[in-house]
């Protein structure tokens, strides 16, 4: 019999699945063993998370079979999370569904005084490490990002990105023997992934990841399922060591293909020759039918379709912009302070810094998107500017078409000239006058960079370019940064970007900006370092226990509250009204994709419903940027009260 770490968890059998007429995969046979943890790649819409709906029972094979050990307990990170009204620390603990069984039926045990049955709940709750159930949740939410603070916050109060993390803690909660997590890393900062990195090597259980960051892969990943051309293929090793392999493997079925080629132009040539040939005409015809038996191998190709490249603008003026001791406030929180920089063709940054540093404020300060409250912003007369950032993705008009996204930037150019633009950004044929309103968070954040690449920029500032991006765009999109001739700053949690595109990091931390002498393994090690630090604070914090002390921390406590109620209570009406403003939106862009619209009889309808769009987004971005802005200074508070707590 196998032991535990090598019985199988998941066998697949023959498998083959379609979604409507297409095929996504068959003749799928592997086995994945308890213990391993496997990335699954693919090019989107090869079916990764088909596959996870698959093992979950959600979709059903058109031919083989899966098979699980039973009671085998699978957690699953959900895509969506509905605002519910708890406390965040209560809804990631609900995550271990049977400390929440367990914890119902002693709240009824209790109620009905049944002291016996008590006695083997509370047995049960101890062996399943119930005691410790809260302690465990608050520390996956601090890896995650949270502080203390948010703990008790109402779920409802998050914002959407802020929510897939609570989704992701309350995944990381179960005590799973599998688990399946699909892109977990999209919403999360640098120093949140690396803490994820680490909590994943330590699971003991199966995991099946799928993701498009290849250092993260390579961290966690000890085996790769690879999706494409409709086979499933598994790999051993991480995702560096397929790469090598899979490059081979193409390398050999090249070399495979050339060889068969040669001896088909033989078989073909000697049939032509002699098929009239009496005395040779059985040999022709045995060749014929060799032919027709021989199973022809395929051209080898790596599936890329995105070709594009960074043109020169008309002119590249230096320095590019400057900042003279330039300061940033909200209210009465400084957010940078006295930050100095020239930026010249040629610099190539990084910025590093712990969720809430400021990161953004300073890529919005460069872009003009935020004028400095002190100091001085200087461009150059030619800069152009060219700014990516997640909310650019929800601007793009709905009923409009990637190619009518760039006709309004240039009249002059021909259709003929866009649609092979939009073509090296996988917009080919009828995708490029389709209405983007059905389009992935991928497929928009293609467009908006084919729009940035277009306008044809000497200065680049990118705040997460890669969320959504499958593995080929994101190399597509390094290797056209690696010819750029301008300056870039770059916010990224894609590692592997990081050290490909840029030569310098600067640090975003207490309210300043400075170079970071070191790599991004200096900076996990900072990030190491800082998190100890402010473990030791919290200790000292509460190591006193005299009477005073006490009555001093009640008060200072008090005080606290009176001053985070008022930005809780901001934060909650503004998630309201972001909600709401988000339901405005859906719904109207799918009054906006009926065709009708689109004819005569339709126009005024039309325009109408455009003008509410275009209202819905301005005052859903107005919204967001002043949740932003009080998120903000509530994280700010919270940590100049930890500092006086420390200090006192």
């Amino acid at each position: 019999m196998r032991s535990w770490y090598t019985a199988a968890m998941l066998q697949f059998n023959n498998l083959a699945l379609r979604r409507g007429p297409r095929l996504l995969f068959e003749n799928a046979t592997l086995t994945i063993h308890r213990g391993q943890k496997v990335g699954i790649t693919g090019t989107n819409g090869t079916g990764k998370s088909s596959l996870f709906a698959l093992i979950r029972g959600k979709l059903h094979a058109d031919a083989g079979d899966i098979s699980l050990p039973p009671n085998v307990v699978i957690a699953h990170m959900a895509q969506e999370i509905e605002a519910v009204d708890l406390p965040a620390l209560t809804y990631v603990m609900a995550g271990d569904a049977e400390l929440t069984t367990l914890q119902q039926e002693i709240a009824q045990a209790e109620t009905q005084h049944d002291g016996v049955h008590l006695a083997t709940l509370y047995t049960r709750l101890d062996n399943i490490g119930g005691y410790t159930a809260r302690s465990r949740a608050a520390k996956l939410m601090s890896g995650l990002g949270f502080s203390p603070s948010q703990e008790q916050a109402r779920v409802k109060t998050f914002s959407g990105g802020w929510r897939m993390r609570l989704n992701l803690a309350r995944t990381l909660m179960c005590r799973s023997d599998l688990l399946l997590l699909d892109e977990p890393t999209n919403h999360l900062d640098l120093d949140a992934i690396l803490w994820l990195q680490e909590w994943l090597k330590t699971y003991p259980g199966t995991l099946l990841l799928v993701s498009h960051d290849r250092d993260f892969l390579d961290e966690v990943s000890d085996h790769i399922v690879n999706i494409e051309h409709e086979t499933v293929t598994l790999y051993t090793g991480n995702y560096s060591a397929f790469e090598v392999m899979r490059a081979e493997q193409l390398a050999g079925q090249q070399s495979a293909r050339e060889k068969q080629q040669r001896e088909v132009a033989k078989m073909r040539a000697y049939v032509e020759r002699f098929g009239a040939k009496a005395s040779k005409a059985r040999q022709a015809q045995s060749r014929l039918k060799a032919l027709g038996r021989m199973e022809l191998i395929a051209a080898a190709h790596v599936d890329s379709p995105f070709t594009f490249i960074f043109r020169n603008p008309p002119k590249i003026p230096n320095p590019l912009l400057r900042l003279e001791a330039a300061q940033v406030r909200y209210g009465e929180r400084t957010i940078l302070a006295g930050t100095s920089l020239s930026l010249t063709p040629g610099d190539r940054i990084g910025l590093l810094g712990v969720n809430g540093a400021g990161k953004s404020t300073f890529i919005k300060l460069l872009a003009g998107a935020l004028a400095p409250s002190a100091g001085q912003r200087i461009e150059a007369q030619d800069l152009r500017i060219g700014y990516f950032a997640q909310h650019q993705l929800e601007q793009l008009r709905a009923s409009d078409s990637p190619l009518n996204h760039l006709q309004r930037l240039d009249r002059k150019a021909t259709e003929k000239e866009l649609r092979n633009f939009l073509g090296g950004f996988g917009f080919q044929g009828d995708a490029a006058l389709a209405p983007v309103a059905p389009l992935s968070g991928g497929e928009k954040a293609r467009l908006v960079l084919a729009m940035l690449v277009y306008q044809r920029p000497s200065l680049l500032l990118l705040d997460e370019p890669t969320n959504h991006l499958d593995l080929e765009m994101r190399q597509a999109l390094i290797q056209s940064l690696q010819d750029f001739d301008g300056a870039m700053v770059v916010v990224s949690h894609d590692r592997h970007m990081l050290r490909s595109v840029t030569d310098t990091l600067l640090l975003v931390a207490d309210g300043a900006v400075n170079p970071f002498d070191g790599d991004l393994e200096d900076y996990r090690k900072w990030l190491s370092a800082r998190a100890k630090d402010q473990g030791k604070q919290v200790t000292t914090i509460t190591s006193g226990n005299s009477a005073a002390q006490r009555k001093d921390q009640r008060r200072q406590e008090a005080n606290q509250r009176q001053q985070v109620q008022p930005l809780r209570k901001k934060l909650a009406q503004l998630e309201g009204l972001i909600e709401q403003l988000k339901a405005d939106k859906a719904r109207l862009t799918l009054e906006l994709a009926v065709p009708a619209l689109y004819e005569e009889a339709g126009k005024a309808k039309l325009q109408t419903l455009q003008r509410e769009q275009a209202r819905a987004s301005s005052a859903l971005n107005e919204a967001e940027e002043a949740w932003l802005t009080a998120s903000e200074q509530l994280e700010a508070l919270a940590k100049d009260q930890q500092r006086q707590a420390s200090q006192a």
